[in-house]
């Protein structure tokens, strides 16, 4: 089986500003789309809440039982979480932007590691600039993809470790983002007692639940699925952004609608699905996913699929200066 050798290169910007134009053109309905929902922060409190109270319940049940309550449970209600930690980075939940980022931070408490205010930092830079390494944090880096490649071993321990591997990838944005202020300090601190007071009151076992809710939530899980539907080339080398139109949009508050969430921003959750509906034409004939696990298990076994299957571009998406880099041809072995 042949290896790709090098992402594929393009030399245009991220392709939805153009789409975005396009369609409040012919739909300008869509701008009353825009706006908040501050329900959302009902969906945390919920999330919160079942994390907390699972804790609770395990801490003195047998260990054997722990893995399957995480799995089963923990990582639905700690990807949801991870979604509302998303409509708070782009302010989609109050008005006021210090209210998105206690709320991000109250989202955070089951999830163990301090990460809501650093991804508000960063997320937005996806946007910007997509598949440009220094700035987009979702693209993986070289050594990632020459590491793993399209090694079915070495994908589904990407999978399984993937949240050690994105924060691997902040090191290389120190130069565009200050990684570290008050507001990661607060984050830190209040992550820091909560966890603090989980093993003070419940020990181990509700640790190492809540540990491996939030492991599954984002990597070998079919929800996981979800970093490579967004924009890895599972349909063609051209269109880099995927929607999922399956029932697990309801745990992942529509994200699924990703082509809809990039055109729209600005657009909270439960309006994206009224995008398509608005504007099917443009989405339609769009390659798509409606299967998680489906699309897991290719991943994993489809030698075809690696980490190199992603659209890279540099010079911040602006046309290169030397067309002929070596960056831009996909090479094969």
């Amino acid at each position: 089986m042949s290896k790709k050798k090098s992402f594929s290169w393009s030399e245009n910007c991220e392709p939805h500003k153009l789409r975005t134009k396009e369609i409040i053109s012919s739909h300008p309905e869509i701008r009353h789309l825009i706006g908040r929902n501050p329900y959302t922060f009902l969906v945390i409190v919920l999330c919160v809440g079942i994390q907390i109270a699972m804790s609770w319940i395990l801490y003195d049940e047998s260990w054997w039982f722990i893995f399957p309550c995480a799995y089963l449970i923990g990582a639905f209600a700690c990807h949801t979480l991870f979604i509302c930690i998303h409509e708070c980075s782009h302010n989609l939940i109050f008005k006021n932007r210090v209210l998105n980022t206690l709320s991000g931070i109250f989202a955070n408490l089951p999830l163990v590691f301090p990460s809501s205010v650093s991804f508000q930092k960063y997320h937005l830079k996806h946007h910007a600039f997509q598949g440009i390494e220094e700035l987009d944090a979702d693209m993986p880096s070289e050594w990632e993809a020459k590491l793993v490649n399209n090694s079915t071993l070495g994908k589904a321990l990407w999978l399984l470790l993937y949240p050690i591997v994105q924060a691997s990838r902040l090191g290389r944005m120190s130069k565009e983002i200050k990684m570290f202020d008050k507001w990661v300090a607060l984050n830190y601190l209040v992550q820091l007692i909560f966890m603090g007071l989980i093993f003070y009151f419940w020990q181990w076992k509700a640790v190492v639940y809540l540990v491996a809710s939030f492991f599954f939530s984002v990597g070998l899980h079919p929800l996981g699925a979800r970093w490579i539907q967004e924009h890895f080339l599972t349909h063609d080398e051209d269109q880099e952004t995927k929607s999922y139109y399956g029932v697990l949009n309801v745990v992942n508050l529509n994200v699924g609608y990703h082509n809809e969430h990039h055109d729209f921003p600005s657009i909270p959750w439960n309006n994206l699905p009224k995008i398509k509906k608005i504007a099917g034409p443009y989405y339609d004939s769009l390659g798509h996913h409606r299967s998680y696990t489906r699309l897991l298990l290719r991943f994993i076994f489809d030698r075809k699929l690696s980490l190199y299957s992603r659209m890279a571009r540099d010079n911040r998406g602006k046309t290169k200066a030397t067309p002929s880099n070596s960056k831009s041809v996909v090479n094969v072995e």
